[in-house]
Parts: C-alpha cells; sequence; structure tokens
C-alpha cells in the first residue's frame, strides 16, 4: 500500500511511519521539520520518501501533495497542544491551536481528495480529550472534538466515492509533546502500542480507533452522564491535579 503520514518526524507518526515501511510498503513521511524526516527515512530508504511542508500554509500543502499519487492510506497525525491559563486568558492561543489542528488538516485533506485511490482511507486523528471538560484543555480538548465531528461529517458525504474515513482517539501516550505536561496522565502507552493499535484498527475498518481500550471505555461512559456530573467529575480532577 501507499500510506501518507503527516507529523511524521516524531511521535505516533514517526512510529506509524516505522512500522508501515517494516511491513513492506511505501511511506510518504510529512513535516516541517526535513532533518527530522530524513533521519526516519534513513532507517528504510527504500520505503520511505520525505514531503517537507508546513499544513498551516494551504498553498505550500497543496503544492508538496500534489506531487503524491496513488494514496491508499492517508493518516493525519500533526497536531499541536497548548493549555489555557483562565487568570491569564489568551485568545489567541485558539487560533493558533485551531490553525494547526483543525484548518492545517483540512487543508491536507483539501489537497489530498484528488490523489487518492478507489477505496482510500482517510485517518483523522482526535483525541480522548475531546470527550469531558477537561480542566484547561478548552483550546486542545475543542480542536479535537471539532476534527471528530468533522471526520463523521465527511464519512456521510464521502462514502458516495468509495472512501472510508475512520478517526484515531488515543488517550495519553508518550511523546515529546506530552513529555512536556507538568500532570498525571493515567494509563500512559508508549508509541509502540500506538502505532500497533492504529495499524490493527485500520486494517479491520474500524470506524472509531480509541486506546487503551480500559481508559479509553471509562471516558466513554462518562461522557454519557449528564453535563453537570461531567463538569463535577472534572472538577474533582482539576482539584486533584493542583493538590
Amino acid at each position: 500500500m501507499n500510506i501518507l503520514i503527516t507529523g511524521a518526524s516524531s511521535g505516533i507518526g514517526r512510529q506509524l511511519a516505522l512500522d508501515y515501511a517494516s511491513d513492506g510498503h511505501n511511506v510518504v513521511v510529512c513535516g516541517r521539520n526535513s532533518e527530522a524526516l530524513s533521519e526516519v527515512q534513513k532507517n528504510h530508504p527504500d520505503k520511505i520518501t520525505c514531503s517537507s511542508f508546513d499544513i498551516t500554509d494551504k498553498a505550500s500543502t497543496k503544492e508538496a501533495l500534489a506531487k503524491v499519487n496513488d494514496i491508499d492510506v492517508a493518516i493525519l497525525c500533526a497536531g499541536v497542544c497548548e493549555y489555557l491559563d483562565t487568570n491569564n486568558f489568551d485568545a489567541d492561543m485558539f487560533e493558533r491551536v485551531f490553525r494547526v489542528n483543525v484548518f492545517g488538516t483540512m487543508n491536507c485533506v483539501e489537497a489530498m481528495l484528488p490523489q487518492f485511490n478507489p477505496s482510500a482511507r482517510l485517518v483523522i486523528v482526535d483525541s480522548l480529550a475531546r470527550l469531558l471538560p477537561f480542566t484547561k484543555a478548552q483550546a486542545y480538548g475543542g480542536s479535537k472534538a471539532a476534527m471528530h465531528y468533522i471526520a463523521r461529517s465527511l464519512e456521510v458525504d464521502l462514502k458516495p466515492r468509495g472512501i472510508k474515513v475512520q478517526t484515531v482517539s488515543p488517550g495519553f501516550v508518550k511523546t515529546p509533546m506530552t513529555d512536556a505536561n507538568d500532570f498525571e496522565m493515567p494509563m500512559r502507552v508508549d508509541v509502540e502500542f500506538a502505532s500497533q493499535a492504529i495499524i490493527k484498527g485500520i486494517r479491520k475498518g474500524k470506524r472509531d480507533i480509541a486506546f487503551p481500550w480500559v481508559f479509553s471505555s471509562l471516558l466513554k461512559l462518562m461522557s454519557i452522564f449528564p453535563e453537570s456530573l461531567q463538569v463535577k467529575l472534572s472538577e474533582q480532577m482539576a482539584r486533584k491535579q493542583s493538590s
């Protein structure tokens, strides 16, 4: 298969590229850091191709992805996370986070749709953070909730074209992004676990690939509680983090 992965210079995207290449697939790794992408390519130079661009730049995204043909699976992993301090409210932070997580991802979708093979898979990585009103996660969780909604809506409209839309909802995964967190991250898994869960889920055609199973099941259960109870649970978790 021909696999395209954004955000492939580190974290989950990097591991996915290595695992798919190890299995003999052709992989296009995308990201802003050309040096980091080259380091990924060195592991499988015959299977991995680099494409360096900034997904928030629509013109460069379209130019770069126009050169990629016959995409079987596109996994859109690129994303950023910032946490809000309501004592020093920063509306610009929402714009920064949404620019990458939502608008950057949609730039990729627009550019790739003409390159998809029949029965291609579009895989959008959101987060389990979309399920509950977590403290300080207004921008990050909101962007991931938006991505999940967009993906489900795209699933409806792209089905007649034979394109299957799948979402990935990870919990905490040990990556450079989560290494910066200063709070407890329950049931955090490594990138090897995350990559295999995603690859298996894509292969099985799962609509939403959520992991780890226990953590995702707990959050999905809490997400159907009345909103007032969800807020109380989040308040308790916030107090625990600050204690």
